[in-house]
């Protein structure tokens, strides 16, 4: 996260001398919904959230636009790369093997990674841009399912799509 703000502290002062500019952030589904033993991912993509909110009103006066791609589930390496913890727990030790077998599954059915190159190029290029750009069909079902619904009702989606008891 610190390693964002410096790039954009960077940035800022050439965007504002040319009255305008884009500055594009990489979220994740994981930044607007719970993702049970992937708290360190899904914790920073929240922050990505947060920052990029914020910033794009401190600056959207000087003609700068900060928005968030969103991609969901892609045909990538990600479930190979999670931070996992540095102690884990015997006692999650089931959960945690059955959440990254879904996951890997996920991967493996996942969006093509041209899905997320496309909604980087819509996000650069809009005229009027959004702050959040939904790569893929289920980010954008997602996104919805998470905004309109019950924080119950999305609570027990969640946990049944990640197959924990209810």
């Amino acid at each position: 996260m610190f390693g964002v703000a410096r790039v954009v502290n960077a940035v800022l002062p050439i965007m504002r001398a040319q009255k305008g500019g884009r500055i594009i952030n990489m979220s994740s589904i994981l930044g607007l919904i719970p993702s049970p033993f992937s708290a360190y991912y899904a914790s920073t993509k929240h922050a990505i959230e947060g920052y990029t909110e914020s910033l794009d009103h401190e600056v959207r006066g000087s003609g700068i636009r900060v928005v968030l791609v969103q991609p969901g589930v892609t045909r990538t390496a990600f479930e190979e790369n999670l931070t996992r913890a540095d102690q884990p727990m015997d006692t999650y030790a089931e959960g945690r093997a059955r959440s990254e077998g879904l996951m890997r599954k996920w991967v493996e059915a996942g969006d093509d990674p041209q899905v997320v190159a496309d909604a980087v190029v819509r996000a650069a290029t809009a005229t009027k841009p959004n702050l959040r750009y939904p790569a893929g069909k289920q980010s954008s079902q997602v996104s919805m399912l998470r905004r309109y619904l019950p924080r119950g009702i999305f609570d027990k989606i969640m946990r049944k799509f990640n197959e924990f008891p209810a």
